[in-house]
């Protein structure tokens, strides 16, 4: 974790606590980041306002309105990610990292929710499948299934950060069917063949057998990651809705029916700007019964898509289950804010229960990588040569909510507007401690004062930053 800057103490200063005996039921802890890093999970604490002094932005936090229960937050451990972790630290790095990315002692951020690729992505450092046929030929009964490909990397990486978190969330979603059950015949693009819809969803289940077997549970499915895009050069399909409905209605949902255990099964898995294709998938007959949440991404259209899906099926949940940092506009001069601004302010006000970014990891070049995103940044950056670990916008907008949010924890209400200001609030329910992340975008500080009707307290935000307070009522 970065050392804390010589600014904290200004800061702590002009927020020194003010409560009456300063009891510790009393406290209100708050940990600031600001854009530039200069601050970095910063500890300090709130003072207290019982006064109605004027303040830039008036937060009311109504606990007695509860919305979605939380899953968590976290990223993907994507090929890369898991060989980075596995070949290019120390034993040493690795387990520090591990343990302060999923692990809550110390500076742990307690991430609580992971992503797996089912075969390649881009972000693999070849393409493949896991089921290839020595001659190509198709394999219906899927004689040549293995995780061989992932037993170098992705197992044990996961072995080891479910070692630090054993109640790590973990879905999983297919870049591509493999090349023989396709009409291009390619991992690259192309569609699934009608005829092997039965045995994509086999495949899809062999997976999960697969890595439980290797202590993984996986909690969840998509059927295809981003299906309405066809990259041509690394591995995708089209899967639109009538052809995800009749996988998941007349194959994938009956077999996970009548398997029992509770795994679940996402649809879409792709951007905000096309909810009439969750939607065709819900309102069918079959395949809307065995769908428990529609998965978003963040790359088109805005996050309000996902409270309008809601609206219409009230029973279905709502995840976040990939966006990525990187060098691109509005990331670029967005930064932390943007980050926070439309994935945990945003995604989880419009009812997300879990929140997932893409790359846990990358190296120094953006990869590695074989196709796809060139310009993508992960949650941590791994220097390639030595193993060395640097923490992203990502890093710091996840960990103002995971380390604070945990598992089961209820998004509850908070009201107070301002044009720079993002807030968001939760409850959780092991020690009914509350949290609020709060970021300001502005270039310069703005005072926020704060009321759950209890607690009363006032805060200096610094330009350009977000600070999560927790405090028990």
């Amino acid at each position: 974790m970065a050392p804390v800057p010589v600014l904290l103490g200004l800061l702590a200063a002009a927020c020194a606590p003010a409560w009456a005996g300063d009891r510790e039921a009393d406290r209100v802890d708050a940990w600031t980041t600001t854009a530039d890093h200069r601050l970095a999970l910063a500890h300090s604490r709130a003072a207290a306002s019982a006064d109605a002094t004027a303040a830039d932005v008036e937060i009311a936090v109504r606990p007695s309105e509860r919305f979605q229960r939380m899953v968590g937050f976290g990223a993907a451990m994507t090929d890369a990610s898991a060989w980075l972790l596995m070949q290019r630290m120390d034993d040493a790095q690795r387990t520090a990292l591990l343990r302060e990315l999923f692990g809550r002692e110390g500076d742990g951020i307690g991430l609580d929710f992971a992503r797996l690729t089912i075969g390649a992505s881009d972000f693999s450092r070849r393409h493949y499948s896991l089921d290839e046929p020595p001659d190509g030929r198709p394999d219906p009964g899927l004689a040549h299934f293995t995780i061989d490909p992932n037993l170098g990397d992705v197992v044990p990486a996961m072995r080891q950060a479910l070692a630090v978190n054993p109640g790590l969330r973990i879905m999983a979603s297919p870049w591509s069917a493999p090349a023989w059950m396709k009409d291009n015949g390619r991992l690259a693009g192309g569609t699934l063949l009608p005829e092997y819809r039965d045995a994509f969803a086999r495949y899809l289940l062999r997976y999960v057998d697969a890595y439980a077997e290797q202590g993984i549970p996986i909690f969840a499915l998509t059927v295809q990651n981003e299906p309405d895009h066809e990259p041509d050069d690394y591995p995708g399909m089209r899967l639109n809705a009538p052809a995800r409905a009749r996988l998941i209605g007349d194959h994938l949902g009956p077999m996970i029916a009548a398997r029992g255990g509770g795994l679940q099964l996402f649809d879409w898995d792709h951007n905000w700007d096309r909810p009439e294709e969750p939607l065709a998938v819900l309102s069918d007959a079959a395949a809307g019964r065995h769908v428990s949440a529609v998965a978003w991404h963040c790359y088109g259209g805005q996050v309000e898509t996902q409270s309008r899906v809601r609206e219409a099926f009230p029973d279905k949940d709502v995840y976040l289950t990939e966006c990525s940092g990187g060098d691109w506009e509005p990331v670029r001069s967005g930064g932390l804010n943007l980050q926070v601004s439309h994935l945990i302010v945003g995604a989880t006000r419009h009812w997300a229960r879990g929140v997932l970014f893409w790359n846990l990891a990358l190296d120094e070049r953006g990869g590695p990588h074989a196709g796809g995103c060139t310009t993508c940044r992960g949650v941590v950056t791994i220097d390639s040569a030595t193993g060395a670990v640097s923490r992203t916008d990502e890093y710091y907008a996840l960990a103002h909510a995971s380390r604070f949010v945990r598992r089961d924890a209820w998004r509850i209400a908070s009201d107070g507007g301002h044009p720079d200001i993002d807030h968001v609030a939760f409850e959780n329910a092991d020690d009914g401690s509350r949290a609020l992340i709060v970021g300001n975008a502005a270039g310069e500080p703005r005072t926020v004062r704060v009321d759950d009707g209890r607690a009363r307290f006032r805060f200096m935000l610094p330009a350009r930053s977000v600070t999560t307070f927790v405090w028990r009522p």
